[in-house]
């Protein structure tokens, strides 16, 4: 397994302390938050890319790329139904798909789920229709920069659009693009009607990156869900991509979470 945690984990820390820790607990890549970086990544110079990537690769570490990608923004919308909007949202994620590739990274995790909900009265179909018009704006960008961007299918207590993985990978095939791949997210994955396992065992042809977590936002081994069949079925689908730690509550500390969600998946990977 490739390890990987995700930046906000450790809010407020410098970029090149969290590089440094992360490393000596075992973790090889780093997985960031636009907006811990900036209000918009467009803000980040080209010296400052550098210099993040720079900081992570002398620590042993490497930036496998961006998620949470239109939190904290405005103006941008996956579904709406303004061309304008649709249009200034692939272009912006054109400019992720940049910043990505700029340190060192070729994932994008498309999540962001007040950003993509469907109006009042709008159908799935037609968010369907919106999204693949918003994301032709960056699918010229991705191939350029050997980009993917990941679909995040995520709860429906969260979002009311691409609630299952199913429809994430309806939504890939749509745009049939070699660049546009699945996310499967153990906390989201725990709302589908089939067991987490087989949910990846499923959309095994999708699926290119995955974050580890629990359904009660923490880090793995921090509730009751056993991630030894779940990394079981990554094994059985031969999935070689990252396993990227991602939490929603940040307690106790940031290190403690690092270091005991290393650990567990370890000692589950060994079994």
């Amino acid at each position: 397994m490739k390890y990987a945690i995700c930046n906000e984990t450790f809010e407020g820390w410098d970029h090149a302390k969290v590089c440094a820790r992360v490393a000596e607990l075992g973790y090889t890549g780093l997985e960031m938050a636009p907006f811990t970086l900036a209000p918009r990544i467009t803000n980040v110079s080209s010296a400052r890319r550098t210099e993040l990537r720079g900081q992570a690769e002398a620590a042993g570490v490497k930036i496998i790329g961006l998620h949470w990608l239109l939190a904290k923004t405005d103006g941008f919308h996956l579904t709406s139904p303004d061309a304008a909007t649709r249009k200034r949202t692939g272009e912006y994620l054109a400019e992720l798909s940049h910043a990505a590739a700029d340190l060192g990274g070729d994932i994008l995790v498309l999540g962001s789920p007040v950003q993509r909900n469907l109006a009042d009265g709008m159908t799935r179909e037609q968010g369907e229709a919106f999204a693949i018009d918003t994301l032709k704006h960056c699918l010229p960008t991705l191939e350029r920069d050997r980009v993917y961007l990941c679909l995040e299918p995520l709860t429906p207590a969260e979002t009311n659009f691409m609630t299952s993985a199913a429809e994430g990978v309806a939504l890939a095939r749509k745009l049939a693009h070699p660049f546009v791949k699945l996310h499967l997210d153990v906390k989201a994955m725990s709302a589908e009607t089939s067991p987490t396992p087989d949910v990846i065992r499923a959309n095994r042809e999708f699926f290119h990156h995955f974050h580890a977590n629990d359904p009660n936002k923490r880090g793995p081994g921090f509730g009751a869900t056993d991630f030894k069949p779940i990394f079981q079925a990554i094994k059985d689908v031969s999935y070689t991509g990252w396993v990227s730690v991602e939490v929603f509550d940040y307690s106790p500390d940031p290190d403690t979470i690092a270091r005991e969600s290393i650990r567990y998946m370890r000692e589950c990977d060994t079994k």
